[in-house]
């Protein structure tokens, strides 16, 4: 049971860095740095209005936070060129983020 727990781990590290790589490309400038994304964040679109928010990569360890990652790559997938959408309603993500701060 150990490495049944492992190896999910190890797939949604894998899943996080995959996410990161992505949206590290997002919103760069000719100089290849963020336009007003701060080093150590990233960008998520959330509801159906996809409303932007900046996101510390420090929340990737919550584990709430990683069950809307997981609802967002059973409902999209990862790999796609568009910033990384959440599949909640935004008022849902403002009270699962507001724990966080």
């Amino acid at each position: 049971m150990a490495l049944k727990k492992s190896s999910k781990h190890f797939t949604q590290t894998a899943a996080f860095k995959q996410i990161m790589k992505r949206c590290s490309r997002f919103g760069k400038n000719e100089n290849g740095y963020p336009q007003d994304v701060p080093k150590g964040h990233f960008v998520v679109y959330v509801g159906e209005n996809r409303s932007r928010y900046i996101i510390p990569i420090s929340w990737l360890t919550h584990p709430e936070f990683q069950s809307l990652l997981q609802r967002a790559e059973e409902e999209f997938g990862f790999n796609h060129d568009m910033g990384l959408a959440i599949p909640c309603d935004e008022d849902d993500f403002c009270s699962v983020i507001s724990m966080f701060r």
